[in-house]
């Protein structure tokens, strides 16, 4: 057998996100004596992913930070595809900026690239226009449009002509177990609990400040309640602010970026997402796979959705409406869900299958 495929998969960072646990789900699920996962980023530091990266067989390579308007940059990513010829398949991730990159792919001779839509909108700061502008290039670069979700794949690439690759996971990790949710509740000191619980970087679209006052109405009804809250993120300590300045730091627990969310889930009762726009959510099939009964924003993507344990409400409704609607699922019996995730096919193992003999049909394409 010769030499796998390697596929050059563009992204930010390997920080453990959504986004990158993803990726991670399908490389170490496909066959790697076939096709290996490189990766181009843009960060210089070491993130969460990269010593697994490496033990199975991946590179990685680092360019500065992206900005499509730098000399400085644009020449690091022409040298870098000039310098790598081996590379036949670039996977991009880089939302509406996916674009730029593989601009310089198809420059430089790459004859199969992908552009990934992880997302349904973006954070409106100042670069929001320039990413509108930027993701109308798109089409002209990408061979492949690839989405999370219709939502994701209508907003990014304006059109229906997409494929959608599922947010899977490995889903037989997160099958609910009473005696190992006893155990990580007694670890966590949260025995006898009521415990709500929430996963996602600390950014603005994930509304943790809204959040914190769902908790606080919660609290009101609930004064046995927890709040666990796990990732990291800019405004971390914005919330942790908040958190002290409403008396709840005895309440609420700050686990930060972990790579057990499977047993975690475990300890929770109740996952809130109150998010202000979404992709698919990874956490969203990861809580339902773990049994729990879910309250989500109406700006979560109704597609995210694979059991009857989520409801959604309006993002309009106040903190104690969905603290109500928390606090009446209280005790609703938590089942084992693994044959509903698979019947909706978010389970890993043939998502990586058909991953994998996509890559090697396309690489057969560029001989």
């Amino acid at each position: 057998m010769g030499e796998p495929i390697r596929v050059l998969h563009v992204v930010t960072y390997m920080g453990r996100g959504g986004l990158e646990s993803m990726i991670m789900n399908y490389y170490r699920n496909i066959d790697r004596s076939k096709v290996q996962f490189d990766f181009l980023t843009h960060r210089y530091e070491r993130w969460d992913y990269d010593d697994e990266i490496e033990k199975l067989g991946g590179k990685i390579y680092h360019l500065p930070r992206l900005n499509p308007f730098s000399p400085k940059y644009l020449k690091a990513l022409d040298n870098f595809f000039k310098d790598h010829k081996e590379y036949k398949i670039v996977h991009c991730h880089q939302d509406c900026l996916s674009g730029v990159i593989l601009k310089y792919a198809k420059k430089n001779g790459v004859p199969s690239t992908i552009a990934h839509s992880h997302s349904s909108n973006q954070n409106k700061n100042f670069k929001y226009i320039v990413k509108l502008i930027a993701k109308k290039s798109m089409p002209e670069y990408a061979d492949y449009l690839f989405a999370c979700g219709e939502e994701s794949g209508k907003w990014m690439f304006n059109t229906s002509n997409f494929i959608i690759l599922n947010n899977a996971i490995d889903s037989k990790r997160y099958i609910y177990n009473e005696e190992k949710s006893l155990k990580v509740k007694e670890r966590l000191g949260i025995t006898n609990k009521f415990v709500i619980g929430h996963v996602g970087r600390f950014r603005q679209e994930k509304n943790h400040s809204f959040i914190i006052d769902i908790f606080k109405e919660v609290c009101k009804k609930e004064p046995n309640a927890a709040l666990l809250l796990i990732g990291d993120g800019l405004l971390e300590e914005e919330i942790k602010k908040k958190v002290k300045s409403l008396e709840l730091l005895d309440k609420v627990k700050f686990l930060g970026t972990r790579d057990d969310v499977n047993d975690l889930m475990q300890g929770m009762d109740v996952f809130i997402l109150p998010s202000l726009y979404e992709g698919i959510p990874l956490t969203m099939i990861e809580s339902q796979a773990s049994g729990l009964n879910c309250i989500i924003s109406d700006k979560v993507p109704k597609e995210c959705i694979v059991t009857k344990n989520v409801k959604r409400i309006s993002i309009e409704e106040d903190p104690k409406y969905w603290a109500n609607e928390i606090i009446k699922i209280k005790n609703k019996i938590r089942k084992n869900l693994y044959n509903e995730i698979q019947d909706a096919k978010f389970d890993i193992k043939s998502n990586a299958i058909w991953l994998q003999e996509f890559y090697l049909e396309n690489m057969a394409k560029g001989d």
